[in-house]
């Protein structure tokens, strides 16, 4: 079983502060910008960083469709960590100054993959696919925030 990681980042025109929070979000700005590929999003518990704990089914595939209860903290200044209850999956949300007015939102996925000739192919694609959904999520939290600090 072998680890599987996806990672992607953007650059947003605003302050990382103002990304973070807008990140750590989840009763609010997080389900604004979430694409197609999540439903039955749903906070449980909290919905402002840590301490949250937020539902979803992320659907990578036409016919992979994930389960997710992910709990939310915040070990350090300018990360959010999403463990999932149901799998291996650990999400890490990282966002750093880059600039004057800018900041750099990163994000990674990592998951103990399948074994075997599935687990090839997993770790071959689903890095991409899952690359794909967030490049999704960070242009939509760019617009987002960005329309937000044009006013």
């Amino acid at each position: 079983m072998a680890q599987v990681e996806a990672t992607t980042e953007r650059i947003i025109a605003a302050d990382a502060e103002t990304v973070f929070d807008a990140l750590a979000d989840y009763s609010g700005t997080r389900a604004k910008v979430l694409p197609e590929h999540f439903s039955e999003y749903e906070v449980r518990e909290g919905g402002d960083g840590e301490g949250t704990l937020v539902h979803w089914k992320l659907q990578a595939t036409s016919k992979r469709v994930r389960d997710c209860l992910l709990e939310v903290s915040e070990p350090t200044d300018g990360r959010l960590v999403e463990k999932d209850r149901n799998s291996s999956m650990v999400t890490t949300w990282t966002v750093t100054p880059a600039g004057e007015g800018k900041s750099r939102a990163v994000v990674t996925t990592v998951w103990n993959g399948a074994g075997g000739i599935g687990g090839f192919f997993e770790k071959t694609f689903a890095p991409k696919g899952l690359a794909r959904i967030y490049d999704l999520v960070l242009a939509r939290l760019a617009a987002e925030i960005e329309a937000g600090v044009e006013k």
